[in-house]
Protein backbone atom coordinates (compact mmCIF):
# COMPACT_ATOMS: atom_id res chain seq x y z
CA UNK A 1 0.00 0.00 0.00
CA UNK A 2 1.67 3.45 -1.29
CA UNK A 3 1.21 6.33 1.39
CA UNK A 4 -0.07 9.40 0.63
CA UNK A 5 2.15 12.29 1.12
CA UNK A 6 -0.15 14.81 -1.06
CA UNK A 7 2.52 17.28 -3.67
CA UNK A 8 4.95 16.75 -0.55
CA UNK A 9 8.26 14.96 -1.27
CA UNK A 10 9.84 13.38 1.70
CA UNK A 11 13.73 13.77 2.96
CA UNK A 12 16.05 10.56 1.61
CA UNK A 13 16.40 9.83 4.94
CA UNK A 14 12.55 9.01 5.46
CA UNK A 15 10.72 6.36 4.34
CA UNK A 16 7.85 7.52 6.51
CA UNK A 17 6.74 10.25 9.04
CA UNK A 18 8.45 9.33 12.56
CA UNK A 19 5.74 8.82 14.99
CA UNK A 20 6.65 11.30 16.98
CA UNK A 21 6.66 14.21 14.67
CA UNK A 22 4.02 17.39 15.22
CA UNK A 23 5.13 19.12 12.16
CA UNK A 24 7.63 19.77 9.92
CA UNK A 25 9.69 22.77 8.10
CA UNK A 26 9.82 23.04 4.03
CA UNK A 27 11.10 24.60 1.24
CA UNK A 28 8.60 25.49 -2.09
CA UNK A 29 10.54 25.74 -5.54
CA UNK A 30 9.40 27.86 -8.40
CA UNK A 31 10.91 25.52 -11.09
CA UNK A 32 10.47 28.69 -13.57
CA UNK A 33 12.56 31.36 -11.61
CA UNK A 34 14.12 29.10 -9.24
CA UNK A 35 12.72 31.56 -6.27
CA UNK A 36 11.66 29.80 -3.00
CA UNK A 37 10.04 29.48 -0.07
CA UNK A 38 10.67 28.27 3.19
CA UNK A 39 8.14 27.28 5.98
CA UNK A 40 6.37 25.13 8.96
CA UNK A 41 3.44 23.02 8.91
CA UNK A 42 1.68 21.04 11.50
CA UNK A 43 0.52 17.77 11.33
CA UNK A 44 -2.36 18.08 13.35
CA UNK A 45 -4.81 20.46 14.50
CA UNK A 46 -6.37 20.69 18.19
CA UNK A 47 -10.03 20.89 18.11
CA UNK A 48 -12.47 21.78 21.12
CA UNK A 49 -16.14 20.66 20.70
CA UNK A 50 -18.97 22.18 23.23
CA UNK A 51 -19.82 20.01 25.97
CA UNK A 52 -22.14 17.29 25.65
CA UNK A 53 -25.51 18.10 27.53
CA UNK A 54 -24.96 17.75 31.36
CA UNK A 55 -21.73 18.69 31.24
CA UNK A 56 -18.97 21.39 31.96
CA UNK A 57 -15.98 20.61 30.23
CA UNK A 58 -15.37 20.64 26.66
CA UNK A 59 -14.21 17.93 24.66
CA UNK A 60 -11.07 18.32 23.18
CA UNK A 61 -9.27 16.27 20.36
CA UNK A 62 -6.82 16.56 17.56
CA UNK A 63 -7.44 16.03 13.47
CA UNK A 64 -5.23 15.58 10.81
CA UNK A 65 -4.08 19.30 9.21
CA UNK A 66 -4.65 20.20 5.58
CA UNK A 67 -0.91 19.66 5.18
CA UNK A 68 -1.05 17.54 1.99
CA UNK A 69 -2.56 20.44 0.17
CA UNK A 70 -1.30 23.46 1.69
CA UNK A 71 1.02 25.58 -0.46
CA UNK A 72 2.38 28.08 2.06
CA UNK A 73 1.19 30.89 3.93
CA UNK A 74 2.67 33.73 1.29
CA UNK A 75 0.12 35.59 -1.07
CA UNK A 76 2.90 36.39 -3.28
CA UNK A 77 3.94 32.33 -3.36
CA UNK A 78 0.20 31.36 -3.53
CA UNK A 79 -0.28 34.18 -5.98
CA UNK A 80 2.29 32.63 -8.37
CA UNK A 81 0.99 29.20 -7.78
CA UNK A 82 -2.45 29.96 -8.92
CA UNK A 83 -0.72 31.96 -12.15
CA UNK A 84 1.74 29.20 -13.20
CA UNK A 85 0.24 26.33 -11.74
CA UNK A 86 1.09 23.90 -9.04
CA UNK A 87 2.87 21.64 -11.47
CA UNK A 88 5.45 23.85 -11.68
CA UNK A 89 6.73 24.22 -8.22
CA UNK A 90 8.29 21.04 -6.21
CA UNK A 91 7.47 20.95 -2.68
CA UNK A 92 10.14 19.03 -0.50
CA UNK A 93 10.38 18.67 3.46
CA UNK A 94 12.91 19.73 4.79
CA UNK A 95 12.87 17.77 8.08
CA UNK A 96 10.17 16.57 11.10
CA UNK A 97 10.20 17.53 14.50
CA UNK A 98 8.56 16.57 17.56
CA UNK A 99 7.47 19.77 18.79
CA UNK A 100 5.84 23.18 18.39
CA UNK A 101 9.69 24.45 19.95
CA UNK A 102 11.45 22.48 17.33
CA UNK A 103 9.43 23.27 14.47
CA UNK A 104 10.09 27.24 15.01
CA UNK A 105 13.59 27.22 16.21
CA UNK A 106 14.41 25.08 12.66
CA UNK A 107 12.30 27.03 10.38
CA UNK A 108 14.01 30.23 11.93
CA UNK A 109 17.59 28.63 11.48
CA UNK A 110 16.56 27.76 8.15
CA UNK A 111 15.01 31.58 6.81
CA UNK A 112 18.88 32.69 8.62
CA UNK A 113 21.12 30.35 7.20
CA UNK A 114 19.71 31.15 3.48
CA UNK A 115 19.29 34.89 4.49
CA UNK A 116 16.12 34.25 3.64
CA UNK A 117 13.78 37.69 4.38
CA UNK A 118 17.02 39.87 2.67
CA UNK A 119 16.76 37.88 -0.47
CA UNK A 120 15.24 38.57 -3.86
CA UNK A 121 15.24 34.99 -4.22
CA UNK A 122 12.98 34.06 -1.77
CA UNK A 123 9.38 34.67 -1.21
CA UNK A 124 9.82 35.02 2.32
CA UNK A 125 9.26 38.34 3.84
CA UNK A 126 8.47 38.33 7.43
CA UNK A 127 10.17 36.35 10.72
CA UNK A 128 7.73 35.66 13.03
CA UNK A 129 9.31 34.00 15.69
CA UNK A 130 8.00 33.25 19.55
CA UNK A 131 10.25 30.66 21.04
CA UNK A 132 9.60 29.54 25.20
CA UNK A 133 11.18 27.41 26.91
CA UNK A 134 10.79 26.16 30.22
CA UNK A 135 14.15 24.66 31.86
CA UNK A 136 13.28 22.22 34.97
CA UNK A 137 16.10 22.36 37.33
Amino acid sequence: MELDFGHWKLPPECQNIPDTSIGFVYIITNIITSKKYVGKKLLVNKTCKKPLKGRINKRRGIKESNWKIYTGSSPLLNADIILLGKDKFTFEILSFQPSKLLLAYHETKELVDRNAIFSKDYYNEVLNLRIRNIKKS
